[in-house]
């Protein structure tokens, strides 16, 4: 069955001022979040949060002169409850004569690529834009709490995430979006709601350890909690201040990228390496972040093994060096980095070289990539040294070791390209083209465009069941290793 609206009610319905409202408008103040006649959008699931957002922009109106439509998203992920939510909501409105709009998006389509809760946040935010723009709506506000500063912050703490990360959520986006409640902790939330004798909905999936998020939520911040009462207040504290940091170096950012960052046509962008190779490295992470940024649908940052990986590519003094992203392709030649877009959402896309087909897959790590030209599957993982030492036992060319602390990611399989080099193994560190190698190795030329190539940013790993490159080879002082093995598909004869 499903839970029940959790009611809690004070013993009479208070007169003065509540105190939460108080830093409230404060917030809405110092963040210049909306102003008094603006038309806001407020996101309402039902939860504490929201309806604590929903009942302190209501107690405005009259004398902020405010516009309110709120907005209730049902997936129906949780049957009954989902609509008993619904239901909630509407009533929660019209007892208060406000207008709302419910929405019931389907998620199937955004779970092709995303997570269960990414794809149910983005259909949200889409669909709160959206109303936005049709109903002339000046902000779009949601609850999100210090609580929620707090656990955003630790997860991108434990990803090893850099200041951007660290900084958490803003009380105000570009698009629009605002945060009125993120100086405020959920106890005291809970006390206002309380305090006014407000009900509310409890979501039973923010219950389950399924979810990272869940689980720092029940599990870790507790602890933090115990050891540091103000746990929540000083990481809520961090993530300002590091805002502030963040703002002033985006700035500095802007700046660079005018100045070093130009345009040969619409799809393709250009920077001087000489300039880019002057600068310091963290803005040189950030240079290259930026303009990834412009590559992605929804201006997404990428994550720092994509960003090492560009970089690398400035660093590089040859001309040549070339690195396949998903959305981009990352060249060097005469001391110029173009970027260039092209390779679209897929993770596999053709590349046409010497008028033939080439089929790129970015690999994952641990992962299986499918390769046709041979009816294979290559499979992808890391391991301890000693893992993998007991697997070299058994002499194969259909598994190799690396050593992973040699080279970097991302990591692509594809067919060969002319002009790639590699150093095989027992050839005492002398380069070979791979043409010449597949020459040597009596493999006809209509076959030399099925054989995978592993290729990291630094080079060729492995010509997949044939040979690797022996500068990224297991040695005495390796700890981590990465073991591909090359396997016929199921039904095929071994």
């Amino acid at each position: 069955m499903a839970p029940e609206a959790t009611i809690m009610r004070a013993q009479s319905r208070p007169t003065t001022r509540p105190t939460l409202l108080a830093q409230f408008v404060r917030t809405v103040r110092q963040h210049q979040l909306f102003v008094p006649g603006h038309h806001l959008l407020v996101a309402v699931s039902g939860g504490p949060d929201s309806i604590a957002l929903l009942s302190l922009l209501h107690r405005l109106i009259p004398s902020w002169r405010l516009t309110l439509t709120v907005v209730h998203c049902n997936f129906g992920l949780r049957g009954a409850e989902s609509d008993g939510d619904e239901s909630f909501v509407n009533s929660f409105c019209q007892e208060r004569q406000l207008n709302l709009v419910i929405h019931r998006p389907s998620l199937a389509k955004r779970r092709q690529r995303l997570s269960l809760q990414a794809a149910a946040r983005d259909a949200r935010y889409d669909f709160m834009k959206h109303m936005a723009h049709e109903l002339g709506a000046d902000r779009i506000a949601v609850g999100h709490t210090a609580d929620d500063q707090a656990e955003t912050v630790l997860m991108w703490l434990l990803r090893g995430a850099g200041m951007t990360g660290l900084a958490g959520m803003s009380y105000a986006r570009k698009d629009g979006i605002i945060r009125p409640l993120l100086a405020t902790s959920r106890k005291e939330v809970l006390a206002y709601l309380d305090h006014e004798g407000l009900t509310y909905r409890r979501d039973s999936s923010n219950e389950k350890p399924v979810y990272h998020r869940n689980r720092i939520r029940k599990e870790l911040l507790p602890v933090l909690t115990q050891l540091v009462p103000t746990a929540v207040r000083a990481l809520q504290r961090q993530a300002d201040l590091l805002r502030e940091d963040e703002h002033f170096l985006e700035g500095v950012t802007g700046t660079l990228v005018k100045a070093l960052v130009s345009r040969e046509s619409h799809a393709v962008q250009r920077v001087d390496r000489r300039a880019f190779v002057e600068l310091p490295v963290a803005l040189q992470r950030r240079l290259i972040r930026s303009i990834l940024r412009t590559y992605d649908e929804e201006g997404r940052a990428r994550s720092f093994s994509v960003v090492e990986s560009v970089r690398r590519v400035f660093l590089k003094e040859k001309s040549g060096a070339r690195l396949p992203l998903k959305q981009v392709v990352v060249t060097l030649d005469q001391g110029v980095v173009r970027f260039r877009s092209g390779a679209g959402r897929d993770c596999s896309y053709p590349i046409d070289v010497e008028q033939n087909t080439r089929v790129v897959h970015m690999v994952s790590v641990p992962s299986m990539v499918s390769w046709a030209g041979t009816n294979q599957e290559i499979h992808v993982q890391r391991m301890t040294r000693g893992a993998a030492d007991e697997l070299g036992k058994v002499s194969s060319h259909g598994v190799a070791l690396f050593d992973a602390d040699l080279f970097s990611e991302p990591l692509v399989v594809r067919t060969w390209q002319a002009g790639d080099r590699f150093v095989p193994d027992g050839m005492k560190g002398k380069s070979k083209k791979v043409q010449d190698f597949f020459t040597d190795q009596k493999v006809a030329r209509p076959g030399r465009a099925k054989v995978p190539l592993l290729v990291a940013p630094e080079g060729i790993l492995w010509v997949v069941g044939m040979r690797q490159d022996e500068r990224f080879a297991v040695r005495r002082g390796t700890t981590r290793c990465l073991v591909v093995s090359v396997h016929n598909r199921v039904g095929e004869k071994e």
